[in-house]
């Protein structure tokens, strides 16, 4: 049986159904109770938006040595997507809440598109693969990176969407 049940928060009083809505968003995949998606996404983030200023930098430096840098911190991003993808997954499969449910199909998809992004960046600078295709300038791949990077972060603010406005993986006991 449902305790009705007000909750006050700075916007005011909470109500059942909103509450209801908090109980049902728990994250699905957490380690010793913490959800693990958010523990994770951090990294791909970092390391793609690096790559992408260290690209900037390329270009003012010519330092030869950054255009490896990018390629490892491409790399690293693509592992670090990957791994937070199978939590965010689990937790996907969670959501119950319509909205949150269109935020998630979003939030998903989005990633999706950032990692093939990526993916085909890290192609095109690949000495023996990709880079013939693009006459081994860094101009399209550094362009397909900045439109993954954006694809991300646009991605990251509805996760924030779905943690800040949705609850998702938010515990509200009083604990």
């Amino acid at each position: 049986m449902i305790r009705p049940r007000i909750a006050v928060n700075i916007l005011g009083p909470v109500s059942n159904a909103q509450y209801e809505r908090r109980e049902t968003m728990k994250t699905r995949a957490s380690f010793a109770g913490e959800p693990i998606h958010p523990m994770l996404v951090h990294y791909p983030i970092a390391l793609w938006t690096t790559s992408v200023i260290t690209d900037l930098i390329f270009y003012f430096c010519r330092n030869s040595s950054l255009i490896l840098i990018s390629k490892f911190l491409i790399a690293a991003g693509i592992v670090g997507a990957i791994l937070a993808a199978i939590p965010g997954l689990i937790d996907w499969t969670g959501i119950t809440a319509p909205a949150a449910k269109t935020i998630g199909n979003r939030h998903l998809i989005l990633n999706v598109f950032a990692l093939i992004l990526f993916g085909v960046s890290l192609y095109l600078r690949m000495k023996n693969y990709g880079a013939p295709l693009v006459g081994f300038h860094l101009k399209i791949p550094f362009m397909v990176s900045v439109a993954g990077w954006l694809l991300m972060a646009i991605s990251a603010s509805l996760g924030g969407k779905l943690v800040y406005q949705h609850r998702m993986g938010v515990r509200e006991d009083a604990s």
